[in-house]
């Protein structure tokens, strides 16, 4: 499994409603989220994100309230991939439920740049920032969690299990 995109860098203790505000939860539609994610923060984000691309946080990314709108907002906006210095536990969970890799990475998080093309390999959890030369490490994603994202999210995970049984 690999990524390689643009980033999209934002700072510390970005919350759920920063990713998603709340006046928009009235939906469950993902393509409705995606219209409107981090637009409090960035409203051109939506306007220049693409498929692919690569978000990079701070401290504590996806603090705040434990709804998957914020993940699901996220990956539906064509990201591949959040990496961040640290991740609130509910917004990590909630990630990887939804099939949205993310990795806790303090040291890319710190010298990835806004505009930046990162890849991704998630097999050996390393982070190649193709702009500036540089590689960093993440811890690599154990089976289970890869199978995950593989497959979209836990509970198709869960039904291709059942069905390969």
């Amino acid at each position: 499994m690999n990524a390689k995109g643009t980033v999209h860098k934002y700072g510390n203790n970005i919350d759920t409603d920063v990713i998603i505000p709340a006046r928009y939860l009235n939906t469950a539609d993902h393509s409705e989220l995606a219209k409107h994610c981090m637009e409090d923060i960035d409203t051109e984000f939506v306007n220049k994100v693409s498929k692919g691309d690569i978000m990079v946080g701070g401290a504590n990314f996806g603090c705040g309230s434990s709804r998957e709108h914020a993940p699901i907002a996220i990956k539906a906006s064509g990201i591949d991939c959040v990496i961040a210095k640290s991740f609130a536990r509910i917004f990590y969970r909630n990630a990887i439920n939804i099939g949205l890799a993310i990795l806790e990475c303090p040291e890319a998080s710190e010298k990835i740049d806004n505009g930046d093309t990162v890849s991704i390999d998630f097999d050996t959890g390393i982070i190649y920032n193709e702009t500036k030369g540089e590689q960093y490490q993440a811890q690599p994603f154990p089976e289970f969690i890869k199978e995950i994202i593989r497959a979209n999210g836990l509970l198709n995970s869960i039904k291709n299990k059942a069905e390969n049984q």
